[in-house]
């Protein structure tokens, strides 16, 4: 297990060049994907594992002889994640046409999968263009755990499909939090008729469908529906409904699955932004002690003075500008030496 963790860290540090290495020399990342879209310079959008995503979306420079230039991307925020289990779903914006995936944007930074027989038009996005596309290559990965943790049956196996880092980087999330066995992920052909894992087998896609759960025992007799908006499906076996290790499977998957981040500009404005607010209240805090500070600073002069040199001078101002907290105090002491006078009166 430590030899697994060891590697799927070194496996990290080539996804993100953010890491440090303490003294005792364990290594510590921030798993990050890199998007670059451009070779006009070296700035790269970020795909951030456990991310809140977010922020406007940009396009693909058309001088950057890209495949998919001109086309948006980014945007999407972590809760638009999940999808259902129909291919094409799981879009926050962009849907054009429901019965195909040409031409749609990149919502979260990554690629939709592609599938055999060109599925939905889906080979627009195909191995083609494996060597270029965000996390590197389709893969996926086995999902399996023990009766010490959940109550599952030997058969309850499910599978991860995604780009080979999304899969990396979520397997620590799955590891840690559903104690799934540890796995490499294998690459993944889902045009090759060898293929063990079929479209009809998905039972969850995320991310604009760049990302899905399947799992073999799961046949969906209307996955080869051409139209992204439907919601009909078959329904999940009894035991796989309820299962706890699935739930936590997809709750991991929404909550880790690497999405774009906001674009650096927008991160340093609310920083900006922040620390702007943050400068306001310091400063209005101080004013306002300032100002407290003042007045009693004041209140003690004016009393030392009216009680001494400027006698009386207090004498004159308290009967032409009596303080009305004096004045009340005054009042009430004049009525109480009148109850008392007359009470005679209320007893004869």
């Amino acid at each position: 297990m430590r030899l697994f963790w060891v590697f799927l860290a070194l496996q990290a540090l080539a996804v993100s060049p953010v890491a440090r290495v303490n003294a005792a020399g364990i290594v510590f990342v921030r798993p990050q994907i890199r998007v670059t879209t451009t070779f006009a310079d070296f700035n790269a959008r970020i795909m951030d594992h456990w991310g809140g995503g977010g922020g406007k979306f940009v396009k693909i420079s058309k001088d950057s002889n890209h495949p998919f230039q001109g086309r948006t991307f980014g945007g999407a925020k972590r809760k638009e994640i999940r999808g259902t289990r129909t291919f094409g779903s799981g879009y926050p914006y962009g849907v054009g046409n429901q019965s195909t995936i040409a031409k749609r944007p990149f919502p979260f930074g990554v690629w939709p999968l592609y599938w055999d027989q060109n599925f939905m038009n889906s080979s627009e996005y195909g191995p083609q263009y494996d060597a270029i596309r965000p996390g590197g290559l389709i893969a996926y990965v086995p999902l399996r755990t023990t009766q010490d943790h959940f109550n599952v049956t030997q058969d309850e196996v499910y599978y991860a499909i995604g780009d080979r880092e999304s899969l990396l980087l979520t397997m620590v999330s799955y590891v840690t939090w559903c104690h799934v066995t540890p796995a490499w992920p294998s690459k993944f052909d889902p045009t090759s008729p060898n293929s063990t894992i079929k479209l009809e087998n998905v039972i969850q896609y995320f991310c604009a469908s760049s990302f899905a759960l399947a799992s073999l025992v799961y046949n969906n007799t209307l996955a080869r529906t051409w139209d992204s908006e439907t919601k009909d499906s078959t329904p999940l076996p009894e035991v796989m409904e309820h299962s706890p290790f699935r739930k936590c499977l997809e709750g991991v998957t929404e909550n880790a699955l690497p999405i774009m981040n906001k674009p650096p500009g927008t991160q340093i404005a609310g920083t900006l932004i922040i620390v702007f607010v943050c400068t306001v209240y310091i400063w209005a805090f101080l004013i306002f002690c300032l100002v407290v500070s003042i007045y009693y600073i004041l209140v003690a002069i004016r009393g030392w003075l009216w009680s001494g040199p400027f006698h009386d001078l207090s004498v004159l101002w308290d009967k032409y500008f009596p303080d009305p907290e004096i004045k009340r105090w005054r009042m009430e002491e004049i009525r109480a030496d009148r109850e008392y006078e007359i009470r005679y009166e209320r007893y004869p």
